[in-house]
């Protein structure tokens, strides 16, 4: 750009009122351009003007930087102030009002005055309706955005404000209350007990199944390890982790275990640190944790080395560089660390002959790692002239020493080392490892590799979902399909003939090439919602997106039945004669089943989109069907559950019902009113009997008894609520049949135990781990022994015990007993304070023997 084109583009307008310092410089360059010889000063005079500049936009800088800090400090002084004003003219209304009330009462106790009853009385009104707006305005104004709670003591009865995300839901005090503030609450006597896990998790991991010397097979899901004895079929749980376990191995001693989890986050949404537990399996006892800190998102895969007694554990985090890294298990040191690939890192191993020698496996790659003086260097597995896979799937090591490769091509390689190639790479060429053989095994991939002791070894497919026997020289010797329980995940080996075989629809099986294989454990391979309990028998029923319908044994621990629908099932009841059960779909279908011959007996469609909630009354004379359309149909059921004949819709417009989609509802013990809940955190009441109508006045309905509490919106469950929730934290809680409890299913991984009624905010309460996903749904048993409680993303079922903690009053009387217990957050610190103590003396314990 030459001299004139700059002097242009500086030149301000003359509209424009120009800087001292734009004026300056540019008559510094009008000079200097007047002679061309002069050229280095032109430029000095240049940085000398563009320097200027710099400083001047820093002082702007600065300048703005310090208007904005002003700006803010004078927005957080305009609510307090608002606060303060609206606050004392609530404080001047009430004060009239009060002063209004002393001249309506002198106006009908003394006749001279009785000319101004009429106005004092109104003016009464209108204060008081004036102190209630200004007292509604001043909470929203304060907490428009969380969960809060306000109490408004009227002429006409108490009622309580509930505010979620700045909505009011106003709930009215029961007559048997006569005073609100007084109650004071306590949790339960009654705790809770992990009783049972259903399901496995084998969807998405590898490696995850072994046998123990104990005769317990060890496998995982959500946040527990199960530890299942396959013949007295009991189960223990190692539940010390925080979220989802993500990989296992074991032990060369068959007693120890090593358990990863991924990162997850917290309910605030603060990411967590990722771990590996050492645990004794035969006490349950956590021995060392591993890399508190060190990992990041997670443990995708662990390996006990086995030359040296198990002394070391190599460990791969989720990280983008996948680090591998080796620890002492003795001291929960880190011996050496480096970082692996980016690409997908699927299993890793130490040489059972050789601590020194690891190997990973993954997307395109077999890694051949020698650790040597507290670093990790590695070498690449050499494809030469065979098809490179693009995933290499699982690997094991012969009896030979040999590596055993299973791949996305189905085949399996036989990996040895070959001496340098001095002709090509000269005198100072190394080994390498290269392919020796390759064998066809399966159509599809190979998922796993199992090598028995007498050298066979054992192959599982996915595509073909069959299981093949080798003998050592890799010769087919016997082969079975696993045709209706997905691909072949895994295989334990039990007695060299029998086996224990996971898979990728989430079932363990075990049986033999001769008399075939029985599923042992079964689950939900999809996201889960319906939940159900027999009204007589030990009994519930799932479903979920899997269009998996099952029926399970709560105290033979086993699937009863399972049946697959077209769509996916959301919601489901069971008829009170417990004949029947009607499953509510996703398409606005909805199916009675005959739970003895599993044949559907009844078929309709309410709208077309999703249902939400399916309730029978307690007769049994009438089904309730709440929609995502806003509406919730009413049935007349007759010959015995078998026969529906619609009876009544209540309108989903926002002037006659419902103005968003239903969430819960509940019939009351009469079988003529209705109490339901909407995504808008509405709760609205409805006399059947009467014809479907919307009960209008709430305040009638304060005092009617509930057959089922399931609305997590309501009175009697007011104090289940956290401070700050925004309204989608609660997915669904239930009452106990004995009215002493409610557990509750929340976002964030947890199961809660209320006492009922529960109407106060922060009650305390018993809260349960185990759950690596939202929990979605909860149920009592029929005689309220147990818990049912299933996650969302985790697939998994936990079956709770509830353990009676000695007699007490009813849960009415319950309220006016004092609390003499510290809240959640003071007993969840001294959990945490206690674990971290017990863990030392583990630690320590194990170091010194």
């Amino acid at each position: 750009m030459d001299c004139d084109t700059l002097k242009y583009c500086l030149v301000p307008s003359s509209s424009i009122p120009s800087p001292d310092w734009l004026s300056w410089s540019t008559c510094t360059d009008d000079v200097s351009a007047g002679s061309s010889a002069e050229y280095p000063d032109r430029v000095s005079v240049m940085e000398g003007r563009l320097q200027l500049q710099e400083n001047e936009i820093t002082l702007l800088k600065s300048s703005l930087a310090d208007a904005l800090r002003r700006l803010r400090l004078h927005d957080q002084l305009i609510p307090l102030l608002k606060q303060q004003l609206i606050a004392a003219r609530v404080c001047a209304c009430l004060c009239a009002s009060m002063r209004l009330s002393s001249q309506v009462w002198l106006s009908v106790s003394n006749p001279a005055h009785k000319s101004s009853y009429t106005d004092s009385l109104s003016s009464l009104s209108r204060v008081r309706r004036n102190s209630e707006k200004l007292m509604y305005k001043y909470v929203s104004m304060v907490q428009s955005c969380h969960t809060c709670f306000f109490i408004c003591h009227w002429l006409t009865g108490q009622s309580i404000k509930m505010f979620i995300r700045g909505r009011p839901i106003t709930m009215y005090v029961p007559s048997n209350i006569q005073n609100y503030d007084d109650l004071r609450m306590e949790p339960p006597v009654e705790k809770l007990e992990l009783d049972w896990v259903y399901g496995y998790r084998g969807r998405d991991c590898r490696a995850n199944l072994y046998l123990l010397a104990s005769g317990e097979a060890v496998y995982f899901i959500a946040c527990v390890v199960v530890l299942y004895h396959i013949n007295n079929r009991t189960q223990r749980h190692y539940s010390k982790h925080t979220d989802c376990v993500r990989c296992l191995t074991i032990h060369p001693d068959k007693v120890r275990v090593a358990s990863g989890q991924t990162a997850g986050v917290d309910k605030d949404g603060k990411p967590l640190q990722p771990y590996v537990h050492i645990w004794d399996s035969s006490t349950l006892i956590t021995l060392q944790q591993i890399g508190l800190g060190t990992f990041e998102r997670g443990v995708g895969s662990v390996a006990f080395s086995f030359a040296d007694s198990g002394a070391f554990l190599c460990v791969i985090d989720d990280s983008n560089e996948h680090m591998l890294s080796v620890w002492d298990c003795a001291k929960g040191t880190k011996h050496a660390e480096v970082k692996s690939t980016n690409e997908a890192v699927f299993t890793v191993e130490f040489n059972p002959n050789d601590s020194t020698n690891i190997i990973t496996c993954g997307k395109s790659h077999v890694y051949f790692w020698t650790l040597s003086a507290g670093s990790l260097t590695k070498k690449q597995g050499i494809f030469g002239k065979y098809k490179k896979p693009k995933f290499i799937q699982c690997f094991v090591f012969s009896l030979t020493g040999d590596v055993l490769t299973g791949d996305s091509e189905g085949n399996i390689l036989t990996w040895g080392k070959s001496p340098g190639d001095v002709k090509t790479l000269g005198k100072g060429a190394k080994e390498t490892f290269q392919i020796m053989r390759q064998t066809r095994a399966h159509d599809g991939s190979v998922f796993t590799l199992c090598m028995l002791q007498g050298g066979a070894l054992l192959s599982g497919g996915g595509k073909d979902r069959k299981i093949i026997r080798w003998s050592a020289d890799l010769a087919p010797e016997r082969e079975c399909e696993v045709k209706d329980f997905g691909a072949v995940r895994c295989i334990a080996d039990v007695d060299g003939e029998e086996l224990l075989v996971g898979t990728t629809r989430n079932a363990i099986l075990r049986g033999t090439f001769s008399d075939g294989f029985v599923a042992i454990v079964q689950g939900h391979v999809d996201e889960m919602w319906g939940l159900a309990t027999h009204p007589s028998q030990d009994v519930f029923l799932t479903c979920g997106h899997d269009r998996q319908v099952c029926v399970w044994n709560t105290e033979e621990h086993k699937l009863d039945w399972c049946t697959t629908l077209e769509e996916y099932g959301l919601c489901a009841d069971f008829c009170p004669n417990g004949a029947v059960v009607s499953v509510g779909l996703s398409t606005g279908r909805w199916l009675v089943l005959d739970l003895q011959t599993k044949d559907i007996v009844s078929d309709y469609t309410d709208g077309n989109e999703q249902l939400s909630v399916m309730r029978y009354s307690t007769d049994g004379s009438f089904l309730a069907v709440g929609s995502h359309d806003n509406f919730i149909y009413i049935y007349n059921v007759t010959e015995s559950g078998r026969r529906y004949s619609r009876y009544g819709k209540y309108a989903g417009h926002i002037r006659h019902g419902h103005s968003s989609f239903i969430t819960h509802l509940d019939w009351s013990k009469d079988g003529k009113y209705i109490m339901s809940n909407s995504g808008d955190y509405e709760i609205l009441y409805w006399d059947i009997a009467g014809g479907c109508k919307l009960l209008r006045n709430r305040y009638e309905s304060k005092d009617r008894e509930w057959a089922s509490y399931t609305c997590v919106l309501g009175f009697h469950v007011m104090g289940v609520w956290l401070e700050g929730s925004d309204g989608t934290d609660i997915n669904a809680l239930c009452r106990s049949h004995n009215e002493r409890m409610v557990a509750v299913a929340d976002d964030f991984c947890k199961v809660h135990l209320f006492q009922y009624p529960c109407p106060k905010p922060k009650a305390p309460n018993h809260s349960y781990e185990g759950h690596g996903s939202h929990v979605t749904n909860v149920r009592f048993t029929h005689c309220d022994s147990h818990v049912l409680s299933m996650g969302g993303k985790d697939t998994c079922i936990l079956q709770w015990r509830v353990k009676r903690g000695g007699t007490g009053d009813s849960g009415g009387d319950r309220l006016h007993s004092s609390s003499s217990t510290s809240t959640k957050n003071q007993r969840e610190a001294d959990r945490e304070t206690k674990g971290r103590e017990r863990l030392q003396r583990e630690s320590e314990r194990e170091g010194a023997t």
